[in-house]
């Protein structure tokens, strides 16, 4: 099994973490690839709103301002691919309707400097993204009727869980969040847990993906543990950048595992 050390040396942070997604700009030639996309689209509606935060926060800013940049330009990419593909008129119609509600959004993310006023209507608007996302991916799954589509999406599911609870962390510490914030970071703690048990237990996975998935859970521990930090101001910029730094390294384990899990299928 990797140690602590190999693992943090093959993390792409110092990178900016653009190349994560690079084998993302192709056609989507299949329904599993497809799935994989559309589940993509799911985690960067909520890392687009952790970078923003972020930024507010002036945290990892020049990182920050990498993640928003390049993760604004592979949803545009993403939706354009996916509404080519889209196999049904259920979900073209869904992945209209994201379009319209995406134009607002990019707008909001990219039209001025980060603030708390913007960021509660950030706040507002990804969970919109996010619903339609999810449901254009679920579409895609049951048009998909395999087993390894239903990989897919769990594995996939957990790079949003990822992003989505550091997004809560870093809103609750701005100052912007919600009031049942700290309810829903919780319940995707425990969604993301759900997830893992069910991958774990899959009779698919091959030698690399139980390898990768015993990657995923030590590092779940890390992140786990930056999301449980609070203190006083202090200490709020370096537990926000450790919540920051963590969730990108358990994003990029998660997203190579369900690269694994397409090409089972």
């Amino acid at each position: 099994m990797m140690n602590r050390r190999q693992f943090l040396g093959r993390t792409c942070i110092a990178a900016g973490c653009l190349g994560l997604f690079s084998y993302a700009v192709a056609q989507a030639i299949n329904i599993n690839d497809a799935i994989n996309k559309s589940g993509r689209q799911r985690m960067l509606s909520q890392r687009m709103a952790k970078a923003y935060l972020q930024l507010g926060l002036a945290v990892d800013v020049e990182h920050s301002k990498k993640i928003l940049q390049a993760s604004l330009a592979l949803f545009d990419k993403q939706l354009l691919e996916l509404s080519a593909f889209a196999p049904t008129a259920e979900n073209r119609l869904t992945l209209s309707n994201m379009e319209k509600v995406w134009l607002s959004y990019k707008q909001v993310l990219s039209g001025k400097t980060p603030n708390q006023q913007d960021a509660k209507e950030v706040m507002l608007i990804n969970e919109e993204i996010l619903t339609m996302a999810h449901a254009a991916t679920l579409q895609l799954e049951k048009y998909n009727g395999n087993p390894a589509g239903q990989l897919v999406n769990i594995s996939g599911r957990q790079r949003m869980l990822s992003q989505r609870m550091a997004k809560f962390y870093q809103a609750l510490q701005w100052g912007v969040a919600p009031p049942d914030a700290q309810a829903k970071l919780e319940l995707s703690r425990q969604e993301f847990i759900v997830g893992m048990q069910t991958l774990n237990a899959s009779a698919k996975n091959t030698p690399r993906i139980k390898d990768e998935l015993a990657l995923a859970q030590q590092q779940w521990v890390f992140f786990d543990s930056a999301l449980r930090q609070n203190g006083d101001s202090k200490n709020r910029q370096q537990y926000a950048s450790n919540v920051a730094t963590s969730s990108e390294r358990i994003l990029e384990i998660m997203d190579s595992i369900t690269g694994l899990y397409q090409q089972l299928a």
